[in-house]
């Protein structure tokens, strides 16, 4: 995605001056525009009042933490969150993709991978390209459908909203009923080769898209779990 393309500017929410004013830096010399404010309420008032096209959320700030934030944005808004923790444990990296974050960076960082990350994240965000002749433009399946050219997702009739990352899980498991895709090709299809990501990425993605759809993970209508592998999308038999 273009930066130009992006519906809103860039937030920053970052309390430490220097790195919002590095990372500011960093993002407008790729041709993005930025916003920046350094506390949990000054960043709900200014992501209500400009709509960003991104947020770069920092975890530790005052008053309110980057949890938190993450949690209020995702109630209203689909907008891609990129979290930045000097926490190295894995569960607190999953615990902010659980709360609808789209990537994280650990602190310290280089301000030239965080701008790769929010490119990455980005050309995600990218509609799933359209498919060959030999995959129907719409994919049905016990009233879960998923149309390619409207880019539109429907649970009867009724219709769902999906992250740019939940939308391409559905279709590639949509697209190959039957067939088990495991974590690491799942992880393929979502983020650049080289990019360091845990396997738990998917899990968490897969659960919110269950959410989404209404699929019970002990009952499956529609994605069965393979344990120790990936996953599967219900054939014809379920």
């Amino acid at each position: 995605m273009n930066p130009a393309d992006l519906p809103g500017p860039i937030l920053i929410v970052e309390d430490d001056r220097n790195t919002a004013a590095l990372v500011t830096t960093y993002l407008e010399r790729e041709g993005f525009t930025t916003l920046k404010v350094h506390d949990g309420a000054q960043a709900l008032e200014t992501a209500q009042k400009e709509k960003p096209g991104f947020v770069i959320l920092d975890v530790m700030l005052p008053g309110m933490d980057g949890w938190e934030i993450c949690r209020e944005l995702r109630k209203v808004s689909d907008v891609p969150i990129l979290m930045l923790t000097a926490r190295e444990e894995e569960i607190d990296r999953v615990l902010g993709l659980s709360l609808g974050a789209d990537d994280y960076v650990v602190k310290p960082f280089s301000p030239r991978e965080l701008v790769e990350r929010v490119k990455a994240i980005l050309r995600r965000m990218r509609p799933a390209a359209p498919p060959k002749t030999d995959v129907p433009n719409v994919l049905i399946h016990d009233g879960l459908t998923l149309d390619l050219e409207k880019h539109r997702v429907t649970v009867d009739d009724q219709p769902v909203t999906l992250t740019a990352v939940e939308y391409k899980l559905l279709y590639a498991l949509m697209r190959s009923p039957g067939r088990v895709l495991s974590r690491e090709e799942l992880l393929n299809r979502l983020y650049d080769h080289g990019e360091a990501v845990i396997d738990r990425v998917v899990d968490v993605h897969i659960g919110k898209l269950r959410q989404k759809i209404a699929d019970d993970p002990n009952a499956p209508r529609y994605i069965h779990t393979v344990r120790g592998f990936g996953y599967r999308f219900a054939d014809e038999e379920g």
